[in-house]
């Protein structure tokens, strides 16, 4: 017997103690880091809402019940009864049963009501037929992204159940070096910005922290090939842990799947969600270019068939030394600041990903409360002496200022926005400006994957700023809903007639204008004099964006697909700072500031040199502690 099946048989009987001795306890597995139990006696369990608390408790782990396939009722039965337990309007828009684990997916528009008050109705449910309830949200927005992945995981649920119970036994297996120590090596990102990627290694485990490209650099990628990393083998990779889905950090995650990984990454859902669109794109913008892509889309499957989803704060084991939590970072939908606890309270170790610490519109500002942190690894994007953004409210009123302007004289705005996070930013704007009368009501018009990117944000309003949960949640006034926002999905014909109407605003990728409908909005209204083009975005050096920026009023389209040479820019040019999704230089100090206790190291990466080494000079001057700016290829040991 081996000793993760003795592990687990010790669990078994103590779980038997545990719970009263008319419950039976059939079967116990592992399946990632989760506890799961089987029961014939699933209405005893749920009867008893502290039960699985108290086990989670004693043993020190996340716990699911689900019924021993034998006692289930049919699903057509247990269909009546759910029904009638869930209240009419939580809006069920499906259920799905999976009699191999006892489980049932109940799809609604409103999955608070179905989970009831502190899981009341969920326990109700079970109690009723037996089955175990799985809850997800029916998007207010149809999401062809979530739905793909919704539907490619049923399809895979049985191999995906295989990967977990494997990666289970890899978590819980016993620990075999008895020497002590952390090391972090940089394989990208740092005196740059882009190519995320860090190995986290102790004597029992090695996992790796982002996997991006660089924007703009071509063939720049991760040091994936050193010892430390994939040098010695994909498969010597405990784990993959990803802070957040922009493609500077999880461009390469299923290039990962090309060389033989075949492990977990750990990610919150909606940056499963995000990572699949966005990767995705990359290989179709790349096949548009003639570029040849490093992997192609049977890898971005493998890459989400292996996410093992989190939610902020919870304690996850990853490995026998290694407990992952993820906490909210502020940047984008789902991205997290991650914090490692290594060995039985050895060391702790965090990665900010990329973070904004103040509320945003969408966004609840970074979390920076951890029991320990003995060193941080914190972007420095902005982290410049002069870095210092323009208050968003001041932002927002030179964005409405514009916008009174250029419409008044019977222009169109256009707006070069991301697809994820500033797109969704500036609609919050527009629709509260438009709802409190403070610019004219016109047509708003988002083109590219702003609305795909809008819809898995609708999905997730979880993860999305308290009061801006709750209109979603509560009150049902969904601002992405609103009237006046329009998704360009008929083309070339659409725009043409767009650009044929009134006044209204345009919402387009891409952001930096390097291809995409942008350069179609710019041969049909870049001639206009009355109208405006709008930067909201950090636009790269070298993007034609950036060249825009600085004054060019003559516009290479000949390689844009539109079969013009030149094109002569006529619409006024305007730059409009404060919504970028990173914390600038003194959100970064007070970042840094408020932890309590503070770190006794800070690397400072992910910023070009002058910015990491004015905020490793910053922190080390400001709180006396010890900082590095480390150039690629640094390894750090701690204790």
């Amino acid at each position: 017997m081996s000793a993760v099946e003795r592990k687990l048989d010790d669990i078994k009987s103590t779980i038997v103690s545990e719970v009263p001795n008319d419950i039976s306890v059939s079967d116990v597995k592992y399946e990632g880091p989760e506890l799961v139990v089987y029961t014939k006696d699933p209405k005893r369990f749920a009867s008893d809402g502290d039960l699985v608390r108290q086990l989670a408790s004693k043993l020190r782990k996340r716990i699911t019940v689900r019924p021993d396939p034998e006692v289930l009722s049919r699903p057509s039965d247990a269909r009546e009864q759910i029904m009638s337990v869930i209240p009419e309007e939580a809006g069920v828009t499906d259920l799905d049963f999976h009699p191999d684990t006892g489980e049932v997916v109940i799809e609604a528009e409103k999955p608070g009501m179905v989970i009831g008050r502190h899981g009341s109705t969920l326990r109700e449910i079970t109690q009723e037929v037996g089955w175990t309830p799985e809850v997800v949200r029916t998007p207010p927005i149809e999401s062809s992204t979530v739905s793909n992945v919704r539907n490619f995981l049923k399809q895979e649920r049985e191999e995906r159940r295989d990967i977990l119970e494997r990666i289970g036994r890899q978590i819980h297996r016993e620990e075999m070096s008895d020497d002590e120590w952390v090391r972090i090596t940089t394989l990208g990102c740092c005196r740059e910005v882009g190519r995320a990627a860090f190995i986290l290694n102790t004597p029992e485990t090695r996992v790796l922290i982002d996997c991006g490209d660089k924007p703009g650099a071509e063939g720049e990628v991760p040091y994936l090939q050193v010892p430390e990393a994939l040098g010695a083998g994909a498969s010597n990779l405990d784990a993959v842990v990803l802070t957040h889905a922009h493609l500077d950090h999880s461009a390469l995650i299923p290039l990962l799947f090309k060389y033989g990984y075949d492990g977990p990454i750990y990610c919150t859902e909606p940056t499963r969600d995000l990572m699949g669109l966005l990767t995705l794109d990359y290989l179709d913008v790349a096949s548009k270019e003639g570029r040849t892509p490093p992997y192609d889309s049977s890898q971005v499957r493998e890459a989400i068939k292996h996410c093992i989803p989190l939610e902020y704060g919870d304690v996850t084991d990853i490995a026998p030394d290694l407990k992952l939590t993820f906490h909210n970072a502020g940047h984008i939908l789902g991205s997290a600041v991650t914090h490692f606890h290594v060995g039985d309270g050895l060391y702790n170790v965090a990665f900010s990903g990329d973070i904004h610490y103040d509320d945003t519109r969408l966004f609840n500002g970074a979390v920076n409360d951890f029991p320990r942190v003995e060193t941080l690894v914190l972007e420095s994007t902005y982290g410049g002496r002069n870095d210092y953004q323009t208050d968003q409210e001041d932002s927002e009123e030179t964005l409405k200022e514009i916008i009174r302007e250029t419409t008044t004289e019977g222009g169109k705005v256009l707006i070069p926005a991301f697809a994820v996070g500033r797109s969704q930013e500036i609609m919050l704007v527009l629709e509260e400006a438009m709802r409190e009368g403070e610019i004219p009501t016109v047509p708003v018009h988002l083109d590219g994957m702003i609305w795909e990117a809008t819809a898995i944000h609708t999905t997730y309003p979880e993860y999305l700023r308290d009061d801006l949960r709750d209109r979603i949640f509560h009150d049902d006034e969904n601002p992405f809903l609103a009237d006046q926002f329009n998704h360009i999905d008929g083309g070339e014909e659409e725009r043409q007639e767009v650009a044929d109407g009134g006044p209204c605003i345009v919402l387009s990728t891409s952001g930096m204008v390097e291809g995409g409908p942008i350069m179609s909005w710019l041969n049909h209204i870049g001639s206009e004099e009355k109208s405006t083009m709008t930067f909201v975005g950090y636009q790269a050096q070298g993007t034609l964006g950036s060249r825009i920026q600085s004054g060019w009023d003559e516009i290479p389209m000949n390689d844009r697909g539109n079969g013009r040479g030149t094109l002569k820019l006529n619409m006024n040019v305007e730059t409009v700072d404060g919504f970028s999704g990173h914390a600038d230089r003194q959100g970064l100090m007070n970042f840094v500031r408020t932890m309590n206790p503070r770190p006794e190291k800070v690397l400072c990466v992910h910023g070009d040199e002058s910015s990491v080494q004015d905020l490793s000079s910053a922190l080390y001057h400001e709180f006396n502690m010890r900082t590095f700016a480390p150039k690629n290829l640094e390894t750090f040991r701690f204790k």
